[in-house]
């Protein structure tokens, strides 16, 4: 009983995902036709740039790279500048779960050092709101950017047409909010200096991310990609295979289920066509506040041909609630385990932070698609 207790916890997406699955077969009973409903493509690519990202991070190549960029702080203001710039930049290829995962607990780690805690609750608050935007620039920043991208065949010159702007202004957004506060200079000291712990396997798996990139932008077939991945783990990296989030994968499997049975009771399908026709923008962003935006980007995505409103509403309806990105659970776990946490207070200050942001990002996202 205490693993199904532990298991709803962590997995309370997977969880819903498989309910509104099992309840669709209810009305559309199991057949072939399922098999047809799985976007292979996106679930191959998504397990790839997972166990990609896991070799990487094991050769130590991001502590590496946040060690020394903090090592160029002087002063405060540069310090958390430095660390949500962390997020925002690495986000864009190794996704906002995993930025969050690498450099949440670093800067944790960094602002005690230096005996800063002060700046734990704004510090992190930011990095989670600079994850979920910066990575919504590339097709590989999130999952549901590789879904939407993959679904719709997007051309590059339209996903960054989008995108591109929507990060830039973030960016723009993102920096004086890290200035703020008053100015105290630091030093900065590491007790060890970081390494790269396996060239070998950093070598590797930089090679197999830029395979992962031809495939994502079809300049390779997925198949190949995923070969070749799975043949150099196979080989020389074995323990990796542990590192990939099998519950996401499982997720996307069981929304594609639900949403495919959807589709094939022609009432619903009408009805909820008709409902979100020319309201993909807002309907997505608030859509996602509940379900969570990865959720929401594969649901809605049979029912509008919008690609444009819909990448944007569930990229910026990632901020918001506390489960509106599910990459946010991830900064306020890590928080919770500080000495001295107070929860209230974060909640508090991470959700009016996020209402800033996306009332200002829907309203320029608005006026780029009408």
């Amino acid at each position: 009983m205490n693993r199904i207790v532990r298991f709803l916890k962590t997995e309370p997406v997977l969880c819903v995902s498989a309910a509104a699955a099992l309840l669709s077969m209810l009305l559309v009973p199991p057949s072939s036709a399922y098999w047809g409903y799985l976007d292979f493509r996106v679930l191959s690519l998504l397990f790839c740039l997972m166990a990609v990202v896991a070799g990487l991070q094991s050769a130590g190549v991001f502590e590496v790279l946040s060690q020394r960029l903090c090592l160029r702080a002087n002063g405060v203001r540069a310090l958390s500048l430095i660390l949500v710039l962390l997020c925002f930049f690495s986000s864009m290829l190794i996704t906002n779960d995993v930025a969050l995962i690498t450099f949440v607990p670093f800067a944790i780690g960094v602002l005690g050092l230096t005996g800063q805690q002060e700046l734990l609750i704004p510090v992190v608050v930011l990095q989670t709101v600079a994850a979920n935007l910066g990575s919504m620039l590339t097709p590989v920043g999130n999952p549901q950017n590789l879904y939407l991208y993959s679904f719709y065949e997007m051309a590059p010159g339209d996903f960054f047409s989008l995108t591109l702007p929507l990060t830039g202004l973030s960016l723009l957004l993102l920096v004086p909010c890290c200035l703020l506060g008053k100015e105290r200079h630091l030093t900065i000291s590491f007790a060890a200096k970081a390494n790269v712990t396996d060239r070998r396997r950093a070598l590797l798996y930089g090679v197999l991310a830029l395979v992962c990139l031809l495939g994502v932008f079809r300049l390779l077939p997925y198949q190949a990609a995923l070969a070749a991945v799975l043949g150099c783990m196979l080989l020389w990296d074995r323990p990796r295979f542990r590192a990939v989030d099998y519950g996401l994968l499982c997720t996307f499997v069981c929304f594609f289920i639900f949403v495919g049975n959807l589709g094939q009771l022609g009432a619903v399908r009408a009805l909820v066509s008709s409902l979100l026709q020319g309201r993909e923008l807002p309907a997505s962003a608030l859509i996602s506040q509940v379900i969570s935006n990865v959720p929401a980007a594969v649901m809605l995505s049979s029912f509008t041909g919008d690609a444009r409103a819909l990448l944007a509403g569930t990229n910026i309806g990632g901020l918001g609630t506390l489960i509106a990105s599910l990459a946010s659970l991830i900064s306020f776990k890590f928080y919770c385990k500080t000495p001295g946490a107070r929860p209230g207070k974060y909640l508090l200050v991470f959700t009016g932070v996020n209402l800033v942001f996306l009332l200002i990002l829907l309203c320029c996202a608005q006026l780029m698609i009408s």
